[in-house]
């Protein structure tokens, strides 16, 4: 007897249709699954049985052999073990085959039967719904989730639901669709910020145009503050950006059950020793990395220099195209990787460089040594370069500063105005452009950016035209050789 069931592989952040076929036959009694699996998917044997046996159903004393089609695609993770366990009761027949007909299944299960959620539950409500199928069985906590896909959810506690499910026996449980995050943690607050009006300006520069800052000084002046504070002054996400990131941090398995939706932009700061892999995406599978989970948000890099300089150098083409392909032996995926670089440093390896207060006790070598970590094809990368001195004593002393809430409604008004044509440079403008070109030097990537730069500081002044003072401002925040000159 045969029945099948169907599934979806994730191959990147793309759902594939997987049918998963179960065959009984006579002969010494065993179980077997075929199809390129892998150990978590192989192990599904074990939790099977158990789960079939805690949902009061009996199992097939006969040579069962279960099959992922297609076989030349590889199978990764645990979510194949509600799918495989429906086949089985189907072709068992303790289960009508015809009622698994426009169902999609996912699912963990445990040996008690329960279901667990899995990662990537969006993507394979996406898959099911392109593919025709009108619903998908999952775990209660995925159902939210699923519905995102526009795909009607099915969702189960126990394996015995769904057996009662699909013998008619029980009507299919309610879930509450969710349009929005029901959980939000508060953004940290420009407000607490003393002084650093110049890293301020900066910030919000950054926000509005979605430009690369870079951060530089000594410790304690405020550098990582400033930095994660950004996510509080953009704007929210689109319906359409909100449902590529909550995709993407599905296929992650970071998706939090009481957050279905992600509707604020994402902020990843990883530590400074996170691999080349970890940074841009890697594994056999492939998985995404830091710079996908920071897609359509803020990749906070903190002491910059202590990354290794690999995975700093892997992130020039990523923050170039705004994707990543990760290519491997058994296949490759394209990633998106559309973020806002945001990166804090200190002066030289002891940090007293820049502070009038201290004296700096590097030898040439040791500042030559720190300066060739940081190569010019990625300083070039950072549209904005702040150095951030240390506050003053009546700075610290003084009152709460803008808040982000007003900051905010500034950054939205420019944003509002880049949906216009770009407008136009004045001669004057056009000009000193043109001499920075020559003076600085700077290059045509460094150029194109002081002109995106400038057309932001223009937006947000609600200026019909790029003039000379906002090019000359955009210039000021431009040389990254001041963290070589100092």
């Amino acid at each position: 007897m045969l029945a099948r069931t169907i599934t979806h592989a994730l191959v990147g952040l793309d759902a594939r249709r997987v049918e998963v076929e179960a065959h009984l036959q006579r002969g010494v009694p065993g179980f077997a699954i075929v199809g390129l699996a892998d150990r978590a998917c192989q192990e599904a044997k074990h939790r099977v049985r158990s789960g079939i046996a805690s949902a009061e159903c009996r199992w097939p004393g006969v040579r069962l052999t279960v099959n992922l089609a297609p076989a030349a695609l590889r199978k990764e993770g645990s979510g194949f073990d509600l799918p495989i366990a429906l086949a089985v009761l189907a072709a068992s027949r303790q289960v009508p085959p015809e009622a698994l007909a426009g169902h999609a299944a996912v699912g963990e299960l445990a040996l008690d039967g329960r279901l667990r959620p899995v990662g990537g539950v969006l993507a394979a409500a996406e898959g099911a719904r392109r593919a025709g199928l009108t619903h998908l069985l999952c775990a209660a906590e995925s159902a939210p989730e699923a519905g995102l896909a526009g795909i009607e959810p099915v969702p189960v506690r126990h394996l015995a639901e769904a057996v009662a499910y699909l013998r008619g026996e029980l009507a299919a449980p309610e879930w509450i669709p969710v349009n929005g995050s029901a959980f939000e943690p508060p953004c940290a607050d420009l407000a607490d910020v003393r002084g650093q009006e110049r890293a301020r300006r900066a910030l919000e520069l950054a926000a509005a145009g979605g430009h690369n800052l870079l951060l530089a000084g000594p410790p304690g002046t405020g550098k990582t503050m400033l930095a994660r504070r950004l996510p509080g002054i953009l704007p929210r996400l689109g319906a359409e950006e909100a449902l590529e990131v909550t995709r993407i941090h599905s296929v992650a398995g970071l998706l939090r059950s009481d957050c279905p939706l992600l509707s604020r932009p994402p902020f990843r700061a990883p530590h400074h020793g996170a691999s080349t892999a970890a940074m841009v995406g890697g594994g056999p599978g492939p998985r995404p990395g830091e710079v996908t989970l920071a897609h359509r948000g803020v990749l906070l890099l903190d002491e910059l220099v202590e990354f290794a300089r690999a995975a700093l150098e892997g992130l020039r083409q990523p923050l170039e195209d705004g994707v990543v392909c990760i290519a491997r032996a058994q296949g490759s995926a394209i990633f998106p990787s559309a973020f806002q670089l945001v990166a804090t440093m200190n002066m030289c390896p002891c940090g007293a460089r820049g502070d009038p207060a201290a004296e700096c006790s590097c030898s040439p070598q040791r500042l030559a040594a720190f300066g060739d970590k940081l190569s010019r094809a990625l300083l070039d990368r950072f549209d904005l370069v702040v150095k951030v001195p240390r506050p003053r004593a009546e700075e610290l002393a003084g009152g709460p500063s803008e808040p982000s809430a007003a900051v905010a409604r500034r950054v939205l008004a420019a944003r509002k105005r880049f949906r216009k044509p770009p407008p136009p440079r004045t001669p004057g403008a056009e000009e000193l452009l043109t001499r920075a070109v020559e003076r600085l030097p700077l290059s045509g990537r460094g150029r194109a950016r002081v002109a995106r730069v400038a057309r932001t500081i223009a937006a947000l002044a609600g200026s019909e035209q790029v003039e000379a003072e906002h090019v000359a401002e955009a210039l000021a925040y431009r040389s990254p050789t001041e963290l070589r000159a100092q």
